[in-house]
Protein backbone atom coordinates (compact mmCIF):
# COMPACT_ATOMS: atom_id res chain seq x y z
CA UNK A 1 0.00 0.00 0.00
CA UNK A 2 1.29 3.62 -1.02
CA UNK A 3 0.83 5.81 2.37
CA UNK A 4 1.39 9.04 0.49
CA UNK A 5 -1.63 8.19 -2.07
CA UNK A 6 -3.95 6.30 0.49
CA UNK A 7 -3.44 10.03 2.77
CA UNK A 8 -4.37 12.05 -0.56
CA UNK A 9 -7.39 9.89 -0.99
CA UNK A 10 -8.76 10.10 2.68
CA UNK A 11 -8.29 14.13 2.50
CA UNK A 12 -10.14 14.78 -0.99
CA UNK A 13 -13.36 12.17 0.45
CA UNK A 14 -13.15 13.32 4.27
CA UNK A 15 -12.57 17.09 2.74
CA UNK A 16 -15.57 16.69 0.38
CA UNK A 17 -17.53 15.26 3.44
CA UNK A 18 -16.82 17.92 5.95
CA UNK A 19 -17.58 20.42 2.79
CA UNK A 20 -21.58 19.69 2.30
CA UNK A 21 -22.12 18.71 6.22
CA UNK A 22 -24.30 21.16 7.73
CA UNK A 23 -25.65 19.40 10.80
CA UNK A 24 -24.72 15.87 11.37
CA UNK A 25 -21.44 14.31 11.32
CA UNK A 26 -19.16 12.44 9.40
CA UNK A 27 -17.78 9.13 10.03
CA UNK A 28 -14.60 7.31 8.71
CA UNK A 29 -14.85 3.51 9.41
CA UNK A 30 -11.93 1.08 8.42
CA UNK A 31 -11.92 -2.37 9.17
CA UNK A 32 -9.73 -5.70 7.64
CA UNK A 33 -11.05 -8.81 6.46
CA UNK A 34 -8.89 -11.83 5.46
CA UNK A 35 -9.86 -14.97 2.85
CA UNK A 36 -7.86 -17.94 1.62
CA UNK A 37 -7.72 -18.44 -1.83
CA UNK A 38 -5.70 -21.17 -3.42
CA UNK A 39 -4.08 -21.66 0.28
CA UNK A 40 -3.01 -18.43 0.29
CA UNK A 41 -3.94 -15.62 2.26
CA UNK A 42 -5.57 -12.10 1.06
CA UNK A 43 -6.25 -9.27 3.36
CA UNK A 44 -7.83 -6.32 2.42
CA UNK A 45 -8.50 -3.15 4.20
CA UNK A 46 -11.99 -1.81 4.03
CA UNK A 47 -12.69 2.19 4.18
CA UNK A 48 -16.05 4.00 4.27
CA UNK A 49 -16.65 7.81 4.29
CA UNK A 50 -20.15 8.44 5.73
CA UNK A 51 -22.18 11.99 5.84
CA UNK A 52 -25.02 13.13 6.80
CA UNK A 53 -24.80 15.93 4.11
CA UNK A 54 -27.14 17.19 1.48
CA UNK A 55 -26.69 14.43 -0.73
CA UNK A 56 -26.18 13.79 -4.67
CA UNK A 57 -28.87 13.00 -7.03
CA UNK A 58 -29.13 9.20 -9.05
CA UNK A 59 -28.22 11.33 -12.36
CA UNK A 60 -25.20 13.51 -10.61
CA UNK A 61 -23.85 10.04 -9.11
CA UNK A 62 -23.61 8.70 -13.11
CA UNK A 63 -20.89 10.94 -13.55
CA UNK A 64 -19.24 11.80 -10.53
CA UNK A 65 -15.67 10.43 -11.55
CA UNK A 66 -15.55 12.25 -14.46
CA UNK A 67 -12.95 15.28 -14.45
CA UNK A 68 -14.04 18.71 -13.78
CA UNK A 69 -17.81 17.38 -12.80
CA UNK A 70 -19.23 19.29 -9.50
CA UNK A 71 -22.76 18.44 -8.58
CA UNK A 72 -25.14 20.91 -7.98
CA UNK A 73 -24.21 21.37 -4.51
CA UNK A 74 -20.54 21.67 -5.26
CA UNK A 75 -20.90 24.21 -7.61
CA UNK A 76 -23.00 26.18 -5.05
CA UNK A 77 -20.39 26.28 -2.70
CA UNK A 78 -18.13 27.88 -5.38
CA UNK A 79 -15.07 25.40 -3.95
CA UNK A 80 -12.56 22.90 -5.57
CA UNK A 81 -12.05 21.95 -8.73
CA UNK A 82 -13.73 18.59 -10.15
CA UNK A 83 -10.51 16.75 -9.57
CA UNK A 84 -10.69 15.14 -5.99
CA UNK A 85 -12.79 12.00 -6.57
CA UNK A 86 -11.31 11.87 -10.02
CA UNK A 87 -7.43 11.55 -8.34
CA UNK A 88 -8.93 9.56 -5.39
CA UNK A 89 -10.76 6.50 -8.42
CA UNK A 90 -7.21 6.47 -10.11
CA UNK A 91 -5.21 6.05 -7.01
CA UNK A 92 -7.35 3.36 -5.56
CA UNK A 93 -7.34 1.69 -9.12
CA UNK A 94 -3.61 1.69 -9.05
CA UNK A 95 -3.12 -0.08 -5.58
CA UNK A 96 -5.80 -2.69 -6.77
CA UNK A 97 -8.90 -1.42 -5.16
CA UNK A 98 -12.40 -0.15 -6.38
CA UNK A 99 -14.20 2.98 -5.04
CA UNK A 100 -18.51 3.26 -4.96
CA UNK A 101 -20.33 6.14 -3.74
CA UNK A 102 -24.16 5.71 -2.35
CA UNK A 103 -26.14 8.56 -1.91
CA UNK A 104 -30.10 10.07 -0.82
CA UNK A 105 -30.45 13.69 -1.34
CA UNK A 106 -30.95 15.17 2.16
CA UNK A 107 -30.07 12.17 4.01
CA UNK A 108 -25.76 12.18 3.30
CA UNK A 109 -23.73 10.09 0.84
CA UNK A 110 -21.11 7.29 1.41
CA UNK A 111 -17.79 6.54 -0.18
CA UNK A 112 -16.65 3.07 0.09
CA UNK A 113 -13.28 1.73 -1.26
CA UNK A 114 -10.89 -1.60 -0.52
CA UNK A 115 -6.94 -2.31 -0.84
CA UNK A 116 -5.82 -5.54 -1.15
CA UNK A 117 -2.27 -5.75 1.39
CA UNK A 118 0.32 -7.95 1.76
CA UNK A 119 0.72 -8.72 6.02
CA UNK A 120 4.17 -8.73 7.41
CA UNK A 121 5.59 -9.46 10.77
CA UNK A 122 6.16 -6.11 12.68
CA UNK A 123 9.65 -7.88 13.62
CA UNK A 124 10.45 -8.36 10.25
CA UNK A 125 10.59 -4.86 9.72
CA UNK A 126 13.77 -2.75 10.09
CA UNK A 127 13.79 0.87 11.38
CA UNK A 128 16.62 2.72 9.06
CA UNK A 129 19.29 4.13 10.82
CA UNK A 130 19.93 8.20 11.15
CA UNK A 131 22.67 9.33 8.11
CA UNK A 132 25.89 9.67 9.29
CA UNK A 133 28.02 12.71 7.37
CA UNK A 134 30.68 11.68 5.62
CA UNK A 135 33.69 13.11 6.33
CA UNK A 136 36.80 11.15 4.40
CA UNK A 137 37.25 8.19 2.16
CA UNK A 138 38.83 5.32 4.65
CA UNK A 139 42.61 5.17 3.81
CA UNK A 140 45.03 2.50 1.82
CA UNK A 141 41.97 1.92 -0.88
CA UNK A 142 42.47 2.54 -4.51
CA UNK A 143 41.73 5.59 -6.26
CA UNK A 144 38.39 5.54 -7.79
CA UNK A 145 37.61 7.34 -11.16
CA UNK A 146 34.11 8.16 -11.68
CA UNK A 147 32.68 10.10 -14.70
CA UNK A 148 29.56 12.43 -14.32
CA UNK A 149 27.78 12.75 -17.68
CA UNK A 150 25.14 15.52 -17.58
CA UNK A 151 24.33 18.24 -20.21
CA UNK A 152 23.98 20.70 -17.38
CA UNK A 153 26.99 22.23 -15.56
CA UNK A 154 24.70 22.74 -12.71
CA UNK A 155 24.62 19.01 -12.40
CA UNK A 156 27.99 18.14 -13.16
CA UNK A 157 29.46 20.56 -10.53
CA UNK A 158 27.13 19.56 -8.16
CA UNK A 159 28.84 16.11 -8.16
CA UNK A 160 32.15 17.25 -8.71
CA UNK A 161 32.27 19.24 -5.36
CA UNK A 162 30.53 16.49 -3.36
CA UNK A 163 32.87 14.08 -4.49
CA UNK A 164 36.04 15.68 -5.55
CA UNK A 165 37.11 16.92 -2.49
CA UNK A 166 36.67 13.44 -0.60
CA UNK A 167 39.59 11.98 -2.85
CA UNK A 168 37.91 10.45 -5.45
CA UNK A 169 38.78 11.07 -9.34
CA UNK A 170 36.17 12.99 -11.47
CA UNK A 171 35.62 13.70 -14.94
CA UNK A 172 32.39 14.99 -16.84
CA UNK A 173 31.13 14.62 -20.31
CA UNK A 174 27.90 16.83 -21.86
CA UNK A 175 26.50 13.72 -24.03
CA UNK A 176 26.48 10.12 -24.80
CA UNK A 177 29.47 10.97 -27.87
CA UNK A 178 32.09 12.16 -24.74
CA UNK A 179 30.88 9.71 -22.74
CA UNK A 180 32.33 7.07 -24.65
CA UNK A 181 35.42 9.26 -25.70
CA UNK A 182 36.05 9.43 -22.22
CA UNK A 183 34.91 6.41 -21.20
CA UNK A 184 37.28 3.95 -23.79
CA UNK A 185 40.50 6.60 -23.19
CA UNK A 186 39.88 7.19 -19.08
CA UNK A 187 37.97 3.56 -18.46
CA UNK A 188 36.34 5.09 -15.04
CA UNK A 189 35.14 2.52 -12.18
CA UNK A 190 31.86 3.79 -12.38
CA UNK A 191 29.92 6.00 -14.67
CA UNK A 192 26.62 8.18 -13.05
CA UNK A 193 24.84 8.82 -16.53
CA UNK A 194 21.62 11.69 -17.35
CA UNK A 195 19.17 9.86 -19.04
CA UNK A 196 17.85 13.15 -21.55
CA UNK A 197 20.85 15.16 -23.52
CA UNK A 198 21.21 16.32 -26.89
CA UNK A 199 24.00 14.59 -29.66
CA UNK A 200 23.49 11.04 -27.90
CA UNK A 201 21.24 10.09 -25.13
CA UNK A 202 22.30 7.99 -22.07
CA UNK A 203 20.52 5.26 -23.53
CA UNK A 204 22.29 4.71 -26.27
CA UNK A 205 25.86 5.28 -24.82
CA UNK A 206 25.06 3.07 -22.03
CA UNK A 207 24.54 0.65 -24.59
CA UNK A 208 27.47 1.51 -27.09
CA UNK A 209 29.38 1.43 -23.56
CA UNK A 210 28.51 -1.77 -22.20
CA UNK A 211 28.91 -3.28 -25.56
CA UNK A 212 33.04 -3.51 -24.99
CA UNK A 213 34.52 -6.04 -22.50
CA UNK A 214 36.13 -2.87 -20.76
CA UNK A 215 32.38 -1.19 -20.65
CA UNK A 216 31.07 -4.45 -19.05
CA UNK A 217 33.84 -4.01 -16.10
CA UNK A 218 32.24 -0.58 -15.78
CA UNK A 219 28.64 0.42 -13.81
CA UNK A 220 27.00 2.33 -15.32
CA UNK A 221 24.32 4.38 -13.17
CA UNK A 222 21.16 6.11 -14.54
CA UNK A 223 20.60 9.69 -12.38
CA UNK A 224 17.52 10.42 -13.89
CA UNK A 225 14.10 12.77 -12.60
CA UNK A 226 11.72 9.83 -13.13
CA UNK A 227 9.65 8.43 -10.84
CA UNK A 228 7.89 4.99 -11.35
CA UNK A 229 8.95 1.75 -11.49
CA UNK A 230 8.65 1.21 -15.21
CA UNK A 231 11.67 3.73 -15.66
CA UNK A 232 13.86 1.53 -13.38
CA UNK A 233 13.19 -1.59 -14.61
CA UNK A 234 13.60 -0.13 -18.36
CA UNK A 235 17.24 1.34 -17.73
CA UNK A 236 18.09 -1.94 -15.96
CA UNK A 237 17.07 -4.15 -18.82
CA UNK A 238 18.84 -1.73 -21.25
CA UNK A 239 22.12 -2.31 -19.70
CA UNK A 240 22.32 0.23 -16.38
CA UNK A 241 23.86 -1.00 -13.11
CA UNK A 242 21.36 1.06 -10.87
CA UNK A 243 19.42 3.75 -10.65
CA UNK A 244 19.29 7.02 -8.41
CA UNK A 245 16.28 9.57 -9.20
CA UNK A 246 16.55 13.38 -9.05
CA UNK A 247 16.93 15.08 -7.14
CA UNK A 248 18.97 12.96 -4.89
CA UNK A 249 20.31 13.48 -1.20
CA UNK A 250 24.46 12.93 -0.93
CA UNK A 251 23.64 9.59 1.24
CA UNK A 252 22.33 8.03 -2.26
CA UNK A 253 25.10 8.71 -4.18
CA UNK A 254 27.26 8.06 -1.15
CA UNK A 255 25.36 4.24 -0.74
CA UNK A 256 25.21 3.95 -4.33
CA UNK A 257 29.20 4.20 -4.95
CA UNK A 258 29.75 1.31 -1.63
CA UNK A 259 27.26 -0.69 -3.44
CA UNK A 260 28.94 -1.18 -6.63
CA UNK A 261 32.56 -0.46 -6.13
CA UNK A 262 33.06 -1.05 -2.08
CA UNK A 263 34.07 2.60 -1.01
CA UNK A 264 34.57 2.88 2.48
CA UNK A 265 33.89 5.91 4.39
CA UNK A 266 34.91 8.11 7.47
CA UNK A 267 31.85 9.12 8.84
CA UNK A 268 31.52 12.48 11.66
CA UNK A 269 30.86 10.83 15.16
CA UNK A 270 27.63 12.53 15.24
CA UNK A 271 24.52 11.52 12.50
CA UNK A 272 23.81 14.10 9.96
CA UNK A 273 21.04 16.37 10.39
CA UNK A 274 18.31 15.78 7.92
CA UNK A 275 18.91 16.92 4.26
CA UNK A 276 17.18 19.27 2.89
CA UNK A 277 16.51 21.42 -0.15
CA UNK A 278 15.90 25.13 -0.71
CA UNK A 279 12.47 25.26 -1.26
CA UNK A 280 10.23 28.28 -2.43
CA UNK A 281 6.64 29.07 -1.18
CA UNK A 282 4.24 28.32 -4.08
CA UNK A 283 1.69 31.33 -5.20
CA UNK A 284 0.40 32.14 -8.48
CA UNK A 285 2.95 35.65 -8.05
CA UNK A 286 5.86 33.35 -7.85
CA UNK A 287 4.77 30.36 -10.39
CA UNK A 288 4.48 33.07 -12.90
CA UNK A 289 8.25 34.00 -13.38
CA UNK A 290 7.84 30.15 -15.43
CA UNK A 291 7.50 30.21 -18.90
CA UNK A 292 3.87 30.43 -20.43
CA UNK A 293 4.19 27.58 -22.81
CA UNK A 294 5.81 25.40 -19.68
CA UNK A 295 3.46 26.61 -17.61
CA UNK A 296 0.95 25.15 -20.30
CA UNK A 297 2.60 21.76 -20.30
CA UNK A 298 2.90 21.53 -17.07
CA UNK A 299 -0.98 22.14 -16.58
CA UNK A 300 -2.29 19.85 -18.85
CA UNK A 301 0.66 17.46 -17.70
CA UNK A 302 -1.04 17.42 -13.92
CA UNK A 303 -4.64 15.92 -15.50
CA UNK A 304 -2.44 12.98 -16.59
CA UNK A 305 -1.80 11.87 -12.96
CA UNK A 306 1.86 11.27 -14.39
CA UNK A 307 4.40 11.31 -11.77
CA UNK A 308 7.52 10.56 -14.30
CA UNK A 309 6.21 13.08 -16.71
CA UNK A 310 5.52 15.99 -14.51
CA UNK A 311 9.46 15.31 -13.10
CA UNK A 312 10.88 15.28 -16.41
CA UNK A 313 9.03 18.90 -16.75
CA UNK A 314 9.96 20.62 -13.46
CA UNK A 315 13.67 18.39 -14.43
CA UNK A 316 13.73 21.54 -17.36
CA UNK A 317 13.50 24.55 -14.96
CA UNK A 318 15.91 23.55 -12.35
CA UNK A 319 18.96 25.24 -13.76
CA UNK A 320 17.23 28.53 -13.51
CA UNK A 321 14.50 28.10 -10.43
CA UNK A 322 15.89 25.36 -8.29
CA UNK A 323 13.68 26.62 -5.22
CA UNK A 324 10.49 27.05 -6.96
CA UNK A 325 11.52 23.53 -8.80
CA UNK A 326 12.19 21.64 -5.37
CA UNK A 327 8.62 22.78 -4.02
CA UNK A 328 7.34 21.73 -7.25
CA UNK A 329 9.12 17.92 -6.69
CA UNK A 330 7.62 17.97 -3.36
CA UNK A 331 4.10 18.29 -4.17
CA UNK A 332 4.39 15.61 -7.18
CA UNK A 333 5.91 13.13 -4.66
CA UNK A 334 2.48 13.42 -2.56
CA UNK A 335 0.72 13.80 -5.33
CA UNK A 336 -0.80 16.19 -4.50
CA UNK A 337 -2.23 17.15 -8.26
CA UNK A 338 -5.19 18.76 -8.07
CA UNK A 339 -3.03 21.45 -6.03
CA UNK A 340 -0.57 21.48 -8.47
CA UNK A 341 -3.69 22.18 -11.52
CA UNK A 342 -4.55 25.16 -9.73
CA UNK A 343 -1.56 26.63 -8.90
CA UNK A 344 -0.85 26.44 -12.60
CA UNK A 345 -3.57 27.52 -13.89
CA UNK A 346 -3.57 30.49 -16.25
Amino acid sequence: MDEVKLRQILINLLSNAIKFTKEGGVALKVKSTTENTNNQQQTTIHFEVEDTGCGITSEELEYLFQPFVQTQSGKASQQGTGLGLVISQQFIQLMGGKISVSSKMGHGSIFKFDIPVSVVDADSIQTAPPPRRVIALEPNQQRFRILIVDDRTDNCQLLIKLLAPLGFEVKEANNGNEAIEISTSWNPHIILMDLRMPVMDGYEATKQIKATTQGQATAIVAVSASNFEEQRAMTLSIGFDDFVRKPFKQSEIFNTLHKHLGVQYIYSEQASEPESTPTELLTPETIAVLPADWLACFHDATLTLDVDLLLELIAQIYEQHESIANSLTELVNKYRFEELWTLTQQ
